[in-house]
């Protein structure tokens, strides 16, 4: 029966009628695992990410390449062997089996002389190519174990050499390790200018925001080029100045990327929250709306440092870059694609390695996007 509060008999239930329909003991569930900060979160959902571990192990590779790679054998990054040029790549163990096994393309070259012993040594003649006709001689293209072709049997250049016989393999490291410090500095740079002049023109605006976007826009609007080469006439074509020349309109992009998210974050209830309590403003944009626009940030970082390398290259295509001795991936590139169509090895190693680092660096920063990505925190 059920009883209501103006009922007489409602204030005469005895206490022993009642009974709770849940335990006596109420309280919270005590956390079975430590707490878990944002940074590790991310590294925790970054692990998940296969293909960016992968393409992390890659660099991580490449740089230790770039750092011992070069004390592999004896040969320096500037080692001239005037008896050594052009030498196609040879790897120990690999020449058995048809691979990398030092043979080169003689092109246009008197069948008479084949039997010549002195001209082409016992064994050093693999195929002949492509016999024709000049002006009543007979011509052919002839393919040779180079190595065995000039007495240098014992020799291995993993890559080649160039054409002043210099070892590839040695110098395509010491020059990946000149294009990484490059392109490292002027990215930690520009990411340093950017979201300091960000942070600020996205938190305060006003007048101060006014005017720097203008000159942003006018020192923008100069092609990069232009700047660039200005900049390294004047200043020269050491690696500092080749860094600063990289800085002079890089921290632009980042400074709008992080100016763009402050403007999209300050005005959350967790940012008016905070500064009603007395936050300082210091504590608010690196503590509370920065770390939700790294993620944008990181990736844009990650492709800068690829697209850096890529800058390089090109100011060394067009005599900008770095100057003899001193090697890079730019300058290797450079100098190969003189003799791209006869010795291609030259070109496709710089170029090989190259590559890897643009998609592995992608591949990371997509990775580093998805950990950091606030929104995502908590969903695995």
């Amino acid at each position: 029966m059920r009883l209501f509060e103006d009922d007489p008999a409602y204030m005469d239930i005895p206490e022993e009628e009642f009974a709770f329909i849940q335990p006596i003991s109420l309280k919270d569930e005590r956390f079975k695992t430590k707490p878990i900060g944002f940074f590790k979160d991310a590294l925790i959902r970054l692990r998940k990410n296969k293909a960016s571990i992968a393409a992390f192990w890659v660099i991580i590779v490449i740089v230790l390449l770039s750092v011992f790679a070069p004390f592999f054998n004896e040969y320096g990054y500037n080692q001239q062997n005037e008896n050594r040029l052009h030498m196609p790549p040879r790897v120990q163990g690999l020449e058995k089996i048809g691979i990398l096994d030092g043979r080169r393309l003689l092109t246009n070259r008197r069948a008479e002389h084949l039997g010549n012993a002195e001209r082409y040594p016992e064994g050093s003649v693999l195929s002949v190519e492509n016999p024709r006709l000049i002006q009543g001689v007979e011509m052919v293209d002839v393919w040779v174990d180079y190595y065995q072709f000039i007495g240098a049997e014992d020799e291995y250049y993993w890559f080649g050499t160039d054409y002043l016989g210099r070892d590839l393999f040695t110098r395509l490291f010491r020059g990946a390790r000149v294009s990484l410090l490059i392109a490292v500095l002027s990215v930690i740079t520009n990411l340093f200018i950017g979201v300091v002049v960000g942070s600020v023109l996205g938190y305060y605006g006003g007048k101060a925001d006014m005017i720097v976007m203008r000159l942003i826009e006018i020192l923008d609007s100069i092609p990069h080029i232009v700047i660039v080469t200005m900049f390294i006439l004047f200043f020269g074509t050491g690696m500092h100045c080749i860094v600063l020349s990289l800085v002079v309109q890089g921290w632009i992009h980042t400074t709008l990327l992080v100016r763009s998210q402050f403007y999209r974050f300050k005005g959350r209830e967790y940012v008016l929250a905070a500064r009603t309590l007395g936050v300082r403003d210091f504590s608010l944009i690196f503590r509370h709306i920065l770390p939700n626009s790294v993620s944008p940030v990181i990736t844009a970082t990650m492709i800068a440092i690829p697209g850096a390398i890529f800058a390089e290259s090109f100011l060394a295509y067009i005599g900008l870059g770095l100057q003899p001795p001193e090697p890079s991936i730019g300058v290797l590139l450079s100098q190969g694609q003189k003799t791209l169509l006869h010795l291609p090895f030259q070109t496709f190693y710089p170029a090989l390695l190259i590559s890897v680092l643009m998609i592995s660096f992608n591949m990371l920063s997509y990775g580093l996007r998805d950990a950091f990505d606030p929104t995502g925190r908590g969903t695995d």
